[in-house]
């Protein structure tokens, strides 16, 4: 059997460890997630439509689970930052959670139907809780960690990033947009929609297991060797929830992150959310969310195309500051052009383009910063750098989602009426045109005052160096 070939370094000359197989088997990790939540974006319609149960109660009662789920982010940071497997701290939660994730994908969809109200109410939340905020989080913060213990590369993680996008992007779409046909052609009830569980269920059954056998955890373990003693370069990250959090904002790198994080969760929200309002209401005719969906797949694969040699050629600070200003100046174009058809089209595939390097490359971003936390305070910090993040998110997109509510409300929005009130264009307007516009402008601002790349091949060479010594006085 040949040698394999020689990795070689970055071009920020860090060790790469990544080959194809490698990128392959992290983006696996994706898919149970993307089915997850993409399940549970579905949940009112089946809920309503095939067990019979009251919207408003559901609603309550799915509020009530992702606050629980944005708490748990927290918590499993830690545990994670805690943990001593020999297997490392991210890689044995893929293959302990991989039958929870086959059970309760399916055990969403067997609600029993002819049980009482209060027990149907009480099944709804305990199995979203347990999918959402133990299941999903237990993957998802170890997942996303990963990158930082995967590879030191910021370049190889950049990629990671695209990988693990794209095979979310096909999760999500098939959920999105075959999950109804797929289950009306299996029958349209109950029964079909947990047929189709069993098999997502499976696919992501088989998807950790993957991850799991593919992954390793190579920067834990150079640390160890090029540190000194195991037990020491675990003892690191042995700090409390309260020390770990308040380091975490001395690291300006992790705060501006966290703020950009929170603000694309916002946009995410109303972007996904707010469509089918603005094309009922102001361009007059609802079937046209087909056609601006349909569109705005082209530049969805143009982004995963193009991110990686953008990101090779300028940088990833450099790339998404400059999708940032493409997304701006689209959403200025919009608001001279709001009743336009053509530049809702237009405008909305540049922003759609706009966020697609972002939703790759910020992972990478926020673990870059754990690099930083070691650099500078000597604790690397890997679950919580990415699970306060994470909560982060969670609660902010909640807000965004919440947003196109209050604003509709606050204009008198009434479903029942045949023509709204005047000011329901200008809330609609809001959260379509003028938010998004402040959120990209926040995000350029934020983002040019991330300089971290300039910075991480020096704070490399440091780490190295620190570490070499210290491995000499240890012998």
């Amino acid at each position: 059997m040949g040698k394999k070939k020689e990795l070689g370094v970055d071009r920020m000359g860090v060790q790469k460890s990544m080959r194809k197989i490698d990128y392959f088997g992290d983006g696996l990790g994706q898919i149970p997630l993307n089915i997850m939540s993409g399940l549970v974006g579905q949940l009112t319609y089946f809920y309503t439509e095939k067990v019979g149960l009251a919207a408003g109660m559901i609603g309550t009662m799915l509020l009530i689970a992702k606050l629980f789920d944005a708490v748990t982010d927290l918590i499993m940071g830690k545990i994670m930052d805690a943990g001593h497997s020999p297997k490392g701290k991210c890689r044995p939660w893929f293959l302990r959670m991989a039958i929870p994730t086959l059970v309760m994908i399916v055990m969403l969809f067997t609600v029993p139907k002819n049980a009482g109200s209060g027990f149907q109410m009480g099944y709804v939340l305990i199995t979203n809780i347990l999918l959402s905020a133990v299941v999903y989080t237990a993957i998802a913060i170890p997942y996303g960690a990963l990158m930082a213990v995967r590879t030191a590369s910021s370049e190889e993680r950049g990629k990671m990033g695209t990988f693990r996008s794209a095979f979310g992007y096909i999760a999500g779409m098939f959920i999105a947009i075959l999950l109804v046909p797929v289950t009306n052609m299996l029958g349209g009830d109950q029964a079909a929609w947990i047929k189709l569980a069993v098999i997502l269920a499976v696919i992501s059954f088989v998807s950790l297991l993957v991850l799991y056998k593919v992954t390793k955890e190579n920067v834990t373990v150079q640390a160890a060797e090029t540190g000194g003693e195991k037990a020491e370069a675990e003892k690191e990250d042995d700090v409390s929830f309260a020390e770990g959090l308040k380091l975490l904002f001395k690291n300006k790198y992790w705060v501006l992150m966290l703020v950009a994080n929170m603000l694309m969760s916002v946009s995410y929200a109303l972007a996904g959310s707010g469509g089918t309002y603005y094309a009922e209401y102001i361009l007059g005719n609802d079937n046209l969310v087909a056609l601006l969906g349909a569109v705005g797949l082209i530049p969805t694969f143009l982004g995963f195309i193009l991110v990686g040699p953008l990101a090779g050629k300028f940088g990833m600070t450099k790339t998404t500051v400059g999708c940032a200003v493409l997304g701006a100046a689209a959403c200025v174009v919009r608001a001279f052009t709001p009743y336009s058809i053509v530049s809702c089209i237009l405008g909305g595939a540049c922003t759609t383009f706009a966020t697609i390097p972002m939703m790759c490359l910020f992972g990478a971003m926020v673990n870059n910063c754990v690099e930083y936390n070691e650099w500078k305070f000597g604790k690397r910090l890997v679950g919580m750098t990415n699970s306060a993040s994470s909560f982060g998110g969670k609660i902010s997109g909640g807000i965004g989602g919440s947003l196109i509510g209050w604003l509709l409300g606050a204009a008198g929005y009434n479903a029942m009426l045949e023509v709204q009130p005047k000011a329901v264009d200008t809330a609609i307007f809001a959260f379509s045109i003028y938010i998004p516009l402040a959120l990209f402008i926040g995000l350029i601002i934020l983002l040019k005052m991330y300089d971290l790349e300039k910075k991480y091949p020096e704070i490399m060479a440091d780490l190295q160096e620190r570490r070499a010594k210290k491995n000499s006085e240890a012998k």
